[in-house]
């Protein structure tokens, strides 16, 4: 279980509503702070490889197993998002863009596997990964200051006259059904 999973499965653990409300800052910071060690590592990852001292190596069972996160962690990560949405948690909804980035890191080893084993070219990982480290960061920022799109259930949502609804609930502008 990840520090984000564990910070909105502590946040809910709470049985009065009123103490689960109260522990929203706390799980978004928490899983803020998890989003800026998961681009720390990344990029020191990415540094290592692009400097020769943790170069890939050709790995069928790591295409695979690449391969396979890949085909499931989107599912996961729609499913937590729903769920955060339904229950109006802002931390559960950034735990799913955490899965969601996840899924970006399998992308990126996958791509990056095969291109190792198919050209040689053991750079292309870690350029990829440098790339979705500042993703992490960003998203990061946003939890650590409660920026969450479609934390509000839509049944509790209250639309603007002038704002127009997409096709998850959300009003124009919202990111999170991408």
């Amino acid at each position: 279980m990840s520090s984000a999973a564990a910070a909105v499965a502590w946040q809910f653990s709470a049985r009065d509503h009123a103490v689960r409300e109260a522990r929203e800052k706390t799980a978004l910071r928490i899983i803020a702070v998890s989003f800026f060690a998961l681009a720390a590592y990344v990029t020191v990852d990415a540094l290592r490889a692009l400097a020769g001292t943790g170069e890939a190596q050709r790995s069928v069972p790591g295409i695979v197993i690449a391969a396979l996160s890949l085909a499931v962690m989107p599912f996961l990560s729609a499913a937590q998002r729903r769920a955060g949405r339904e229950l109006g948690s802002a931390s559960a909804v950034a735990d799913s863009k955490q899965t969601l980035l996840c899924t970006y890191l399998s992308a990126v080893l996958l791509v990056g596997l095969v291109l190792n084993a198919t050209l040689g070219w053991s750079w292309a990982d870690p350029i990829a990964a440098l790339t979705i480290a500042a993703i992490a960061v960003k998203e990061g920022r946003d939890a650590w200051q409660g920026k969450v799109c479609c934390a509000v259930p839509a049944a509790a949502a209250v639309p603007d006259a002038d704002a127009e609804a997409d096709t998850c609930g959300c009003h124009s502008g919202c990111e999170c059904c991408n």
